[in-house]
């Protein structure tokens, strides 16, 4: 019976003070916290889903991203053929693009609200002119007609709603009527139609167009180089565009005081003639399309989403400055305090999305650091009861979310900064722990039963 029971407390000293134990609770504790951290990454996503409605609300009332296409001159022509001995006639558009298109515009960004949520809106000021080659060719073969007096222009843009003048097209001398609507919806699903007078007198000339328009959008601008020769000019106050699109500016300009952008687009960059019949482009003009976005490549939600990536390895290495002290010192910590500080350091994302969501991003996460580093260490104090052993803790901590602070900044090197912290991080670890004899690791209860047996 007394072997049994020194048996018995012999396997329960050895539960409580097995270092590999204690190593293999200190695992599934960590795995355990990555639940809360999967909780945490859905609350992001739930909030960046929130801030999507509120621009898709904004943007419903002001007015959505604006696509510019066009002017595109179509003239109907009337061709005839025989078919089971009968006569059919039909009509087969032709489409003609402008020889040159030059756009000068300026935005200007606004932000509206929408609850707690930023929205960026814009105006914008666009001057447009150019000029259509008439040197028309067609497809003769079966051609009856060419229907000059039916012939039209359209310009395409995505919301009409944003539209904030009568615009006064100019064709040549003369200016030319304008209606809400495409007839070409096949090609430009939303936009305006021009109707110029007196076409065939005009084949074999070049003739100069130009219109203003005082256009509303939201978030971006895009244009299609419907030009032999596309050149667009954009100026604005934003300092943080983001070029999109399938061309990129050729000169620009960006600083604290805006932007400015220079589009060169020639008829050999894109994948459609100047002229075509029948047949619909609307797949290769939209997919020449480039421009501007006026939201942050990288907002808070974004970062945020990021820096929460890397939860797995604060907790990591703040279990493992604890750990080193129950090892080196002697400090036994229960589990459930391990629980408690692994929770403290979930909390860190979910106060740096709350704060973020009503101030700026780096007050934010400076808040939400002294939170969680002051929490932890005032907690660390009565735990290890060693204000040196505390002190190198808040370093640790310190080290840990600048490190993340730093790789959130450097967008284009987070990857390189990643790897390298991660790989100074090992080393610093292999380096501080080169002379623990893991093999012969005893406790303070443990090394005191010893002595107490040998006596």
């Amino acid at each position: 019976m007394e072997n049994e029971n020194n048996l018995f407390e012999k396997m329960s000293n050895w539960l409580k003070n097995s270092v590999m134990l204690k190593l293999l609770t200190i695992t599934i504790l960590m795995l355990l916290l990555l639940i809360p951290s999967a909780m945490i990454n859905d609350v992001i996503r739930e909030r960046q889903s929130l801030q999507e409605e509120a621009i898709a609300e904004v943007s419903s009332k002001w007015a959505n991203s604006q696509e510019i296409n066009g002017p595109i001159l179509t003239i109907p022509l009337l061709y005839e053929y025989e078919k089971d001995g009968k006569m059919i006639e039909t009509i087969v558009y032709h489409y003609v693009l402008p020889q040159k298109l030059n756009i000068n515009g300026k935005l200007n960004p606004q932000k509206l609200n929408r609850g707690i949520y930023d929205v960026v809106v814009y105006d914008s000021d666009l001057n447009v002119d150019g000029i259509f080659d008439m040197d028309l060719s067609f497809d003769e073969n079966h051609l009856q007609e060419i229907q000059y007096e039916k012939a039209f222009l359209t310009i395409g843009f995505s919301d009409l709603r944003g539209i904030g003048n009568n615009i006064n097209f100019k064709w040549g001398d003369e200016n030319l009527r304008v209606e809400s609507g495409s007839k070409i919806t096949d090609l430009i699903s939303s936009g305006i139609t021009i109707y110029p007078e007196d076409i065939a007198a005009q084949e074999g000339k070049n003739i100069h167009f130009k219109f203003s328009v005082s256009l509303q959008g939201s978030q971006d601008l895009t244009f299609i180089p419907v030009g032999g020769t596309t050149q667009v000019n954009l100026q604005s106050e934003w300092s943080s565009p983001s070029f999109k699109g399938n061309f990129l500016p050729k000169d620009r300009d960006v600083n604290d005081a805006g932007f400015n952008a220079v589009w060169n687009v020639l008829e050999l960059n894109r994948n459609y003639p100047q002229s075509w019949s029948g047949r619909s482009m609307k797949d290769k003009l939209d997919a020449s399309a480039f421009g501007v976005n006026l939201l942050n490549e990288v907002d808070d939600y974004k970062k945020a989403q990021r820096s929460a990536k890397y939860s797995v390895m604060t907790i990591a290495l703040t279990f493992l400055v604890f750990f080193l002290v129950e090892v080196i010192n002697k400090k036994r910590i229960h589990p459930f305090q391990y629980i408690l500080v692994g929770l403290a350091l979930c909390l860190f994302y979910i106060l740096l999305v709350s704060i973020s969501e009503h101030s700026n991003f780096n007050l934010a996460y400076a808040i939400s650091t002294f939170g969680i580093v002051g929490m932890i260490s005032f907690y660390a104090l009565y735990i290890i009861k060693a204000r040196k052993l505390v002190i190198i803790l808040i370093l640790t901590l310190i080290g840990i979310y600048g490190f993340v602070y730093v790789t959130l900044q450097l967008a284009d090197y987070s990857l390189l900064i990643g790897s390298i912290g991660l790989a100074v991080i090992l080393g610093l670890t292999m380096y501080f722990t080169r002379k623990i004899d893991w093999y012969n690791l005893q406790t303070a209860k443990q090394e005191k039963m010893v002595e107490a047996e040998g006596n």
